[in-house]
């Protein structure tokens, strides 16, 4: 007779154990994705306490927060394979909110003048910028956006910058020179990696 053909009780039964479920894990993907996401966003709550205590070392810590969780949050999403396209956006909006509103808040307090303030935020106008118009231009729109060891050093550089307003105020002038040359790089930079991708720069 033809196996094919067979009723289900002619089937030969399988043989050994069935095999066990596959396990998931502790917490599920989405659960630490989630997780993930409120340590990046824990950074937004970081500046609202910068901006209401004027404590210096209340605001020390709270830039060490930040900058420690930034490092943190991208740790463990590269190490965990956690990364997603929310988290790509969640986390720089993140770390620029803690440092605007930082910066902003020093401003207000007579601890940076206007000048140092432009330096310290070129990259991220020119960051904001540069993300409006690709959203803007169809061409650009398929360009995926991933952080420079530029901006990352621009970074570093903004949070050093902030602890020297606090701690060394005499340090400031030269840490933001320093920042206005490293942020004028990235830029140029960045830009230049969106071209690339488009294919209209050589590699």
């Amino acid at each position: 007779m033809d196996q094919s053909l067979a009723s289900p009780r002619e089937l030969p039964a399988p043989r050994g154990p069935a095999p066990a479920p596959r396990r998931t894990g502790w917490l599920s993907r989405r659960t630490q994705l989630t997780l993930l996401h409120l340590l990046s966003l824990s950074r937004l709550g970081f500046a609202v306490l910068f901006l209401m205590h004027s404590d210096t070392w209340v605001r020390v810590g709270l830039i060490a927060l930040s900058g420690f969780t930034d490092v943190l949050d991208g740790w463990i999403a590269r190490h965990a394979r956690l990364t997603s396209r929310l988290g790509a956006l969640i986390d720089p909006v993140a770390d620029r909110g803690f440092a605007v509103t930082a910066i902003l808040t020093l401003l207000m307090d007579g601890l940076l003048t206007p000048l140092q303030v432009t330096l310290l935020l070129l990259r991220d106008a020119a960051t904001a910028l540069g993300f409006v118009i690709a959203r803007l231009v169809p061409a650009l729109r398929p360009v995926e956006f991933k952080a420079r060891m530029l901006g990352k050093a621009v970074t570093t550089l903004q949070a050093m910058t902030l602890l020297a307003a606090l701690l060394v105020p005499a340090a400031v002038p030269a840490l933001v020179a320093v920042v206005g040359v490293t942020a004028l790089a990235s830029v140029v930079d960045y830009a230049r990696a969106v071209l690339r991708a488009r294919g209209q720069l050589p590699a």
